[in-house]
């Protein structure tokens, strides 16, 4: 029998989520991710050792045993490019079909981004003729989105026809791995401006298996359109950022333009699992702790009116402020489609940093908080503008 290998390049990921009913995973998206995913598992295990003093005869017990206690919750990690697009037609929750109306705006790693926020991806989601919005406002939850993830080897071989897999994925022909009930956990994209606009997604799920079979053939919900777009990317050299400041002690809109930066999204996740005697324990279920967002930015350290040197000034000597409020417009691909709007408006900032190189910059760290202790509304435009599939 021939010996069968796999490559990272002919594997294809996978989202089972829920759409519209929290835990009842119903629509199938095919995830583009890029070099660099990873999965693993790891077991946690006691150690029992033996120490005593010698016996008579000069023995000496120095054995040990392990035992194996749970399962650590499942880590998985993966990238993709931000790209929106504007559906060709179809109707959502056909299998190889558009997404969603012919004309709608909807980006290919959407359903991460509901699993982020919300329980449902229609539950976070608003996809129209004008935009796709993200809206966190459904995020103070004790628990958020669960779903599943399939990690297919090989798939990248199996042709399509209509959008999806003319034939099922079969262990042999493709290697099949399933994380079940996974969550989100971070997201965080950087600007660099040489690159393209990418997300970084991780979370942890319950438990790793081996699949003998997935089948996504035309009677699945299964999601594509706009995989293998190519005019979607957003270029992040074009994109730009408004910064509105108080810490001169009156509303200040400061010139920056960046050359680089970050934004991450944390949901500080804790695995509970049992710790029952005498049986491997698996992990029960995730809670969410503090939701952070929040990141930096850096420009060159310009003397201009209202520019990068003023707001380090205005910063450094805000010596009685106990809070300061700015607001960040992030306009990622500066408003031509494909690109992204993300507003911030009640932003906590540190004082900037100077970075001493070729060229002095500065470094400015911020929080994005909710208006009010109770509120979800740290981003209050997530909007993505998406560019024809068919162009």
């Amino acid at each position: 029998m021939a010996t069968t290998y796999y490559f990272d390049r002919d594997t294809k990921v996978y989202a089972h989520v829920p759409l519209t009913t929290a835990g009842t995973k119903s629509m199938y998206y095919e995830l583009p991710v890029l070099d660099g995913f990873s999965f693993s598992q790891a077991t946690n295990a006691s150690e029992i050792t033996l120490n005593q003093a010698q016996s008579t005869g000069g023995a000496s017990l120095r054995a040990r045993q392990m035992f194996n206690d749970s399962y650590a919750p499942a880590e998985w990690s993966f990238s993709t490019y931000m790209a929106p697009y504007t559906t060709g037609g179809g109707t959502q929750g056909t299998a190889g079909v558009g997404s969603a109306t012919d004309g709608h705006h909807r980006e290919v790693s959407e359903a991460m981004w509901g699993m982020f926020f919300d329980q449902t991806v229609n539950g976070c989601l608003t996809a129209d003729s004008t935009d796709l919005s993200i809206s966190p406002s459904n995020s103070n939850k004790a628990t958020i989105g669960i779903f599943d993830l399939y990690f297919v080897f090989g798939g990248a071989k199996i042709a399509y026809s209509s959008g999806v897999p003319a034939s099922g994925y079969a262990d042999g022909a493709q290697k099949i791995y399933k994380i079940a009930n996974c969550s989100v956990n971070e997201f965080s994209f950087d600007f660099d401006i040489d690159g393209i606009a990418t997300v970084a997604w991780s979370g942890q799920g319950k438990i790793i298996t081996e699949e003998s079979a997935l089948d996504l053939s035309s009677s699945t919900a299964l999601i594509t359109e706009g995989v293998t777009n190519t005019t979607g990317f957003i270029r992040n050299r074009v994109s730009d950022l408004t910064l509105s400041s108080e810490v001169s002690g009156s509303s200040v809109t400061y010139v920056t333009t960046l050359t680089g930066g970050n934004i991450t999204g944390t949901n500080n996740l804790t695995y509970l699992t049992p710790e029952t005697l005498g049986v491997v324990n698996q992990p029960l279920g995730h809670v969410t702790g503090t939701r952070n967002i929040g990141g930096n930015v850096t420009c060159y350290l310009d003397n201009d009116t209202n520019a990068s040197a003023e707001l380090f000034e205005d910063a450094i000597e805000a010596t009685t402020d106990i809070q300061n409020v700015s607001s960040f417009t992030f306009d990622i691909g500066a408003s031509t489609a494909p690109y992204l709007m993300l507003l911030m408006p009640t932003c906590h900032i540190e004082v900037p940093t100077i970075a001493i190189d070729d060229v002095i910059s500065l470094e400015t760290n911020f929080h994005a908080l909710p208006s009010s202790i109770s509120g979800t509304n740290e981003i209050t435009t997530f909007n993505f503008f998406g560019k024809d599939v068919n162009a």
